[in-house]
């Protein structure tokens, strides 16, 4: 991750560096920042061309990031793939509230998906429950406990914010 260019801890980073490679004319570097950032070569080849203003936003930023780190973690499966979505769901949801601050955070070198799927599963790990005993039998499952411990969306939304921005 982030080898050649290094870890942009900002949106205004990345369009600071993708800005003087254009002025450089060096537009394979500003395709690879893209890429190294998880940004899409549509939109950097719409900044090389001025149809844009600046290489990206505070949520295409995030979201790159977030790509990113996902393709890291190896495929992601289940309930882990709905948490890295939910993280999307509430960029997109603060975003179009107006705030841009925890698009910022994700983007940060500060926090990372690592971090947050940490406090998701230490909370399912923290809250489990015992199953039903008529549940098990149900499932056919050949075991005297089961426990479980999952957050619904509402919850794991809650811990993403705090995550990623302290609220």
């Amino acid at each position: 991750m982030f080898e050649k260019f290094g870890e942009f801890d900002s949106y205004e980073e990345l369009n600071t560096a993708a800005a003087a490679q254009k002025e450089e004319g060096d537009f394979q570097a500003i395709y690879d920042i893209a890429e190294e950032n998880g940004l899409d070569r549509n939109d950097a080849e719409d900044f090389i061309n001025g149809d844009v203003p600046q290489f990206c936003n505070p949520l295409m930023a995030a979201y790159g990031k977030l790509a990113i780190e996902e393709k890291d973690l190896k495929a992601p499966q289940n309930i882990m793939q709905d948490w890295i979505n939910y993280i999307r769901v509430v960029c997109d949801e603060e975003i179009t509230a107006g705030k841009e601050d925890f698009c910022l955070a994700v983007r940060s070198k500060s926090k990372s998906l690592k971090g947050c799927l940490a406090v998701l599963l230490k909370w399912s790990f923290d809250k489990q429950w015992t199953v039903d005993k008529d549940i098990i039998k149900a499932a056919d499952i050949d075991a005297s406990k089961v426990t479980l411990g999952i957050p619904d969306m509402t919850t794991a939304k809650r811990l993403i914010r705090e995550y990623y921005g302290g609220k």
